[in-house]
């Protein structure tokens, strides 16, 4: 039972740092409808600002996130008024060409201006100590990824369903043209959801630096795994990247506890059998 236990909270805690960070790429996708193959890269970069705040400067762990997601925006803010601005109307292949360019660029810029070194951030006693259940203990961390991800989850949707900016995000996806010719500025809207992502992505590479630990090529080898979660849960759905998330999360944590050796292979395996029954995504956008 106490196995049991502990599994399943490691997977929901997995789950949900997938969930963080990969919801961003599947709001670029899903409503902007770009291919972003660097979202990884925000997240990496969201980790290095944070380890240099906390190791460097000695701030504390929530002064580290906030500089690294305000640092995380300002640094790559630039990139969608010079760069994606100009692919939000190309080819797919236009765009994963590109963003993969961005992603290597900005792994050699972080790599030399902090050192191609694994980057541990220091985490304050308050939630990297056990909290005792009853059942068993459990890593405080792992509760505050969980609790973030819900926060995250909610706000999200409340944001999206339940303010103008959601509704003027959602006519400007739907009919770009007739949403400007009603007077809603969709350079600022896109805008706007690019720095969501990019926020979203470094807050999700910080808060789960313990579970997918910041290192030299954090961008690349998470790549595929960010936009699986996306492509299983449909691009542009809240409830699909969280269910996906969730999901995806359960099956490796299971496979890696009981048969090690195969690495990631019921992760993937996963995938190819819910991309065969759902091959358009679970609870994608109608459109995307």
């Amino acid at each position: 039972m106490q196995t049991a236990f502990g599994i399943a909270l490691d997977a929901l805690a997995y789950g949900m740092v997938l969930f963080i960070i990969s919801i961003g790429l599947s709001v670029m996708l899903g409503l902007m409808r770009v291919v972003n193959l660097a979202h990884g890269a925000f997240a990496m970069v969201g980790g290095y600002f944070a380890s240099y705040v906390t190791g460097q400067l000695g701030f504390g762990y929530g002064v580290a996130i906030a500089i690294a997601v305000v640092m995380s925006i300002v640094v790559l803010f630039p990139l969608e008024v010079l760069l994606y601005r100009r692919i939000y109307a190309a080819s797919e292949l236009t765009q994963v060409l590109m963003t993969i360019g961005i992603t290597f660029v900005v792994i050699g810029l972080m790599n030399y201006a902090f050192g191609p070194t694994m980057k541990m951030i220091a985490v304050p006693d308050l939630i990297s100590g056990p909290v005792d259940l009853g059942i068993r203990s459990v890593p405080a961390h792992r509760l505050f990824v969980i609790v973030c991800g819900v926060v995250i989850a909610s706000g999200l949707w409340f944001m999206m369903e339940k303010t103008t900016f959601g509704i003027k995000l959602r006519a400007t996806v739907d009919n770009p043209a007739m949403a400007a010719a009603l007077g809603v500025r969709t350079e600022w809207i896109y805008a706007s959801t690019f720095a969501l992502a990019v926020a979203l992505g470094a807050f999700g590479g910080v808060v789960g630096a313990e579970i997918l630990p910041i290192e030299p090529y954090y961008a690349l080898r998470y790549m595929v795994t960010f936009l699986v979660v996306v492509s299983i849960g449909g691009a542009g759905s809240i409830l699909g990247a969280l269910v996906a998330s969730l999901g995806l999360g359960l099956i490796d944590t299971v496979g890696k506890y009981f048969i090690p050796n195969l690495g990631e292979f019921f992760f993937y395996f996963a995938v190819v059998i819910i991309v065969l029954v759902f091959p358009k995504g679970l609870l994608g956008r109608a459109h995307a």
